[in-house]
């Protein structure tokens, strides 16, 4: 299976009951990620299916990818949230390119979001310190991953035994494509990079099945998952801040550094100290 291939499975396989379920967890988490990123040059890196910039007001927005055809959007429903809505700009411009090639200069994006894609990637390091190569300091990076330690990883580790084994015939639960770059891996990553973890949240705890009506009964493990066994959801999103040692202080913190200087208790002078 060429890489390609694998990549459009993935969109493909989002259609099924279990892709749209956790779709839609994964778009809801990013729009209320990344609603509230202010700066000029947003890019999302990979599934160009999945719209993950439809919340962020950024002017300058880009969807790059190494497809030759950009695929249509999945259906998803709205925001739920109606500060998110207000959002002016539906529109992305499409770029063809390697996650790990970016064609940006050093320091000249402000938000960078992964989709899955470090799950996809050539070299998911290499992805990653091209990430923190093309971020402003303070710039901002939203993974989004599967759980190795999930019950969908589970099922889809017996799928891959079974066929080892000779059972060609045994589907596997998820797309075959890529390994799992856990939310411990990917975070240990980042601050190898300079990142420090500002925000991590997992979700999508419901058993791996594809049946739109048992898929709805389990419904009630979502809400003991989130409180019970947090790190055990299928999916996880992350979101990082770049940070630069010895960087300059302006703004409103060196103001308030400036008025604390100000309010320092005097030192008696010479003269003072003559008489």
């Amino acid at each position: 299976m060429t890489r390609e291939d694998s990549i459009i499975e993935l969109g493909q396989w989002l259609t099924t009951p279990a892709g749209q379920y956790l779709l839609r967890w994964e778009q809801d988490r990013l729009d209320h990620a990344v609603a509230d990123f202010f700066g000029f040059h947003a890019l999302q890196v990979g599934l160009p299916e999945m719209d993950g910039l439809r919340a962020n007001r950024m002017p300058h927005r880009w969807v790059a990818t190494d497809e030759l055809v950009v695929p249509e959007l999945l259906p998803v429903p709205e925001p739920s949230d109606s500060l998110i809505s207000t959002q002016a700009l539906p529109m992305l411009s499409t770029l063809h390119c390697d996650p790990e090639a970016l064609p940006f200069p050093e320091q000249s994006l402000d938000l960078v979001l992964l989709p899955h894609t470090l799950e996809r990637a050539v070299d998911p390091h290499l992805a990653l310190a091209e990430v923190a190569r093309v971020l402003r300091p303070e710039g901002r990076v939203v993974i989004v991953g599967l759980n190795p330690t999930s019950a969908w990883a589970l099922r889809q580790r017996a799928g891959r035994m079974r066929q080892g084994m000779g059972l060609k015939r045994s589907p596997l639960f998820l797309p075959p494509e890529g390994e799992f770059i856990g939310y411990w891996r990917a975070r240990d990553w980042l601050r190898l990079l300079g990142f420090e973890i500002e925000h991590g949240q997992f979700g999508c705890w419901r058993l791996p099945v594809q049946s739109p009506t048992w898929l709805e009964r389990l419904a009630w493990m979502d809400r003991l998952g989130e409180h019970w066994w947090p790190v055990l959801g299928a999916s996880y999103i992350m979101v990082a801040v770049k940070r630069v040692p010895g960087m300059r202080l302006v703004g409103l913190k060196r103001r308030a550094l400036k008025g604390q200087r100000a309010a320092a208790p005097a030192v008696a002078g010479r003269r003072a100290l003559k008489e």
